[in-house]
């Protein structure tokens, strides 16, 4: 019997049994299709090609599977060494059966009430717990039935952690969760059990909405926490509750969003990739995000082999709709959420934004743009709570590198890390989760291993502080950094530069408007300005030192450049109190450089420069009333210096005349031995290959600097248009 089979079957009972108040289907009703010895004399008749062995299997191990249920449904028997053996071997099966091609729902619903209801040991009732591997979907009600014998007290205390673990692990494969949100008062009193509450708390995360949020509740969590201190899992708790009614929660509590919950390695998700990979058929291409149709995928595969992604599927979809045959307006009429499989344009979207019924498994939003624009425009804290928890859960159980026997599955992994990617370029907004998964894996990677997709993961770092951001991430990094090849701190510094400028579009928009709570920017003006200040003082060490260890490479230089040429633009584009010069070291590397595109980009960067630090002392007053921010006279006697310098050797042949030394020996690297009288416009030793070519045309030296403009040296131009009065001539 196939797993089609088995879950279609499954529905009948499900049906008849509406009318009585219990769900479970009688495994005594049930007949034997065909008799366990019958299957062994079938096979001596003759030999069956590879396809009919292989659903020969599958029947006997359904009917194995059956007879294995009616002896857990009937219950423990006098203890006895047959007995033993026999209750090992329905244990076996009811495993291997699971992990192999996953469990029914009605299955699910019987093993639940056997390994809750206290018939057995302890040490089965885990091994039952272990292999509650949904095929498709966990019914609600078999939940609620689970969770009534708890009220009951005949399992010990290990059993009830590994079912909260597991509903947890489940959360998503659980068709409804009105009636479970309905037994939130007896989920919440659970709390008072010390092993119980971490769990039990990671569900009520995932479980609670606005309406549970009650001010008794509220109290009873601070006495918690008073107790026994501010452990993550209460922090959450309290957090989410904030969110939802502010007003009653007082105290203090981060504002950041981490991972309060230990990750401890989920017990069921190897099962669950192994089950949708036997399963399903293969995945197709990613998929492209684009404001238009929906990309959705066919309704009769619920995953994708070889995809982390779960298909597009309502919870409450397919039961009416989908079994009645209802037409779509129809079953509008008689329910007023609107399910996501019928989602296809933007228009519909705006039409139905109040009623969407979101997907059982938030994963599938990853590839729907029209689910997208949802969750950005509809702010609703839930939804990316359940977006992030399954973002945390699957990142840390998918990371192929912190197994080695994962590295198997790098496609997989790929693509998946790409899906995301795209996501946050699409609502151009990084995700808390993804921040949280670098913090614990950039110590363990190699640089090597999916490098494109984890230098754009931190380009994509949500704005926060920099200051905690650096020695979980940017100490490691600096590592990797100082470590690699030349082409990776090309790579790392083109990361960092879109990280800045993510920041920056961020504050630009949001750093002059109210702070809501629990944003991450609770924070003062002058603050955030630090943090992106503490970034580019940061890339300038980076890129001080590789110049060091590159032996000053123009390839790497070209990358620190395109970086500072971002910096130099953030007071008039960006419209933020902040301008930070370039250190010396990559200035002087680039001033003397014997390459003229490297001196025609220093010259472009130093002209925006001067507009940035123009207009800030035009707008002085002004921003003085405006934030706590004030520019530093520091900055402008850096520049001015810098500016001297520049002129210097450019124009006036006097250079590093006051308050600079250079080693002799530079110059002699470069070619310049005479280097007070030498260095100019004629004799730098990046243009002496314009000058030289300049005089075998035969034009007169009045014409050299528009033949130096006219070679596409633009930066060369506005910099000297800008900053040096032409009254004398080089």
């Amino acid at each position: 019997m196939s797993l089609q089979r088995r879950v279609k079957n499954s529905q009948t009972p499900r049906r008849i049994s509406r009318g009585s108040n219990s769900y479970q289907t009688n495994l005594s009703a049930w007949k034997l299709k065909e008799d366990l010895s019958n299957s062994k004399s079938i096979s001596k008749h003759g030999q069956n090609n590879p396809v009919e062995d292989s659903e020969h299997d599958d029947d006997h191990a359904e009917d194995a599977l059956q007879v294995a249920l009616r002896y857990f449904e009937k219950g423990p028997f006098k203890t006895s060494r047959s007995k033993d053996k026999t209750l090992e071997k329905h244990l076996k099966t009811v495993e291997n059966v699971a992990w192999k091609n996953g469990l029914a729902p009605e299955e699910i619903d019987i093993l639940l009430n056997v390994a809750l209801s206290g018939k057995f040991g302890s040490a089965v009732n885990s091994r039952l717990l272990k292999c509650m591997i949904p095929a498709t979907l966990i019914s609600e009600d078999s939940v609620v039935k689970a969770v009534s014998w708890l009220c009951v007290g005949k399992c010990s205390g290990s059993t009830k952690v590994l079912f909260y673990r597991w509903l947890v692990a489940m959360f998503d494969f659980i068709d409804h969760k009105e009636k479970i949100n309905s037994l939130y008062g007896f989920f919440f009193a659970s709390l008072q059990d010390d092993a119980l509450c971490p769990y039990v708390c990671h569900f009520l995360y995932l479980l609670t909405k606005k309406e549970n949020v009650k001010p008794f509740r509220v109290r009873k969590l601070l006495d918690l926490q008073a107790k026994v201190g501010r452990q993550p899992h209460l922090q959450a708790l309290l957090s989410l509750y904030k969110f939802f009614v502010p007003n009653l929660i007082s105290v203090s509590l981060s504002v950041k969003k981490k991972i309060y919950f230990k990750n401890s390695e989920n017990l069921w998700k190897t099962a669950l990739f192994a089950v949708r990979q036997r399963n399903q058929g293969p995945s197709p291409e990613p998929l492209k995000l684009i404001l238009g149709p929906a990309n959705v995928r066919p309704g009769k595969r619920k995953w994708n082999a070889h995809s982390l992604i779960p298909v597009l599927n309502s919870s409450s979809h397919s039961k009416e709709y989908g079994e009645k045959g209802m037409s779509l307006s129809d079953y509008l009429g008689n329910n007023r959420s609107f399910p996501v499989e019928q989602l296809k344009s933007f228009p519909q979207l705006l039409q139905n934004i109040h009623c969407l019924e979101l997907p059982s498994q938030m994963g599938a939003v990853l590839n729907n743009s029209l689910l997208l624009h949802y969750i950005n425009c509809v702010r609703d804290e839930s939804v990316l709570l359940r977006l992030y928890h399954w973002l945390s859960q699957t990142l840390q159980e998918e990371c192929i590198w912190y197994k080695v026997n994962n590295y198997e599955y790098r496609k997989e992994f790929t693509n998946f890390l790409d899906t995301i990617i795209r996501a946050e370029c699409f609502l151009q907004e990084g995700f808390y989760s993804c921040e949280a998964f670098l913090y614990k894996s950039l110590p363990l990677w190699d640089g090597f291993c999916c490098r494109s997709q984890f230098l754009r993961l931190v380009s994509w770092i949500p704005f926060g502080s920099f200051s905690e951001m650096k020695p979980v991430l940017f100490d490691h990094l600096a590592q990797l950094f100082f470590t690699s090849t030349i082409y990776f701190k090309c790579s790392v510094l083109e990361s960092l530069k879109e990280l800045l400028q993510n920041w920056l579009l961020w504050l630009s928009m949001d750093i002059h408007m109210k702070t809501v709570p629990d944003s991450p920017l609770e924070t003062t003006f002058s603050g955030s300005m630090n943090s992106v200040s503490k970034l580019i003082h940061y890339v300038g060490w980076l890129s001080t030192n590789a110049m060091r260890l590159e032996n000053n490479s123009t390839f790497l230089l070209h990358f620190i450049l395109d970086f500072y040429e971002k910096v130099c633009d953030i007071y008039i584009n960006y419209n933020l109190p902040l301008v930070v010069l370039f250190p010396p070291g990559i200035f002087y590397l680039s001033l003397l450089s014997l390459d003229s595109s490297i001196l025609n980009h220093l010259c472009y960067i130093m002209h925006r420069y001067r507009k940035n630090l123009t207009a800030a002392k035009k707008n002085e007053l002004v921003l003085k009333t405006k934030s706590e921010f004030i520019f530093s006279s520091k900055t402008y006697q850096e520049y001015n210096h810098y500016l001297t310098v520049m002129v210097g050797c450019l124009w006036t042949s006097k250079p590093f005349q006051k308050g600079s030394y250079i080693d002799p020996e530079v110059f002699k690297k470069i070619g310049v031995a005479k280097y007070k009288n030498s260095l100019n416009l004629v004799h730098h030793p990046a243009l002496l290959s314009c000058a030289v070519s300049f005089l075998l045309q035969g034009k007169k030296w009045n014409w050299y600097l528009d033949y130096l403009f006219s070679e596409g040296l633009q930066g060369l131009k506005l910099f000297i248009r800008s900053s040096i009065h032409r009254s004398s001539v080089p």
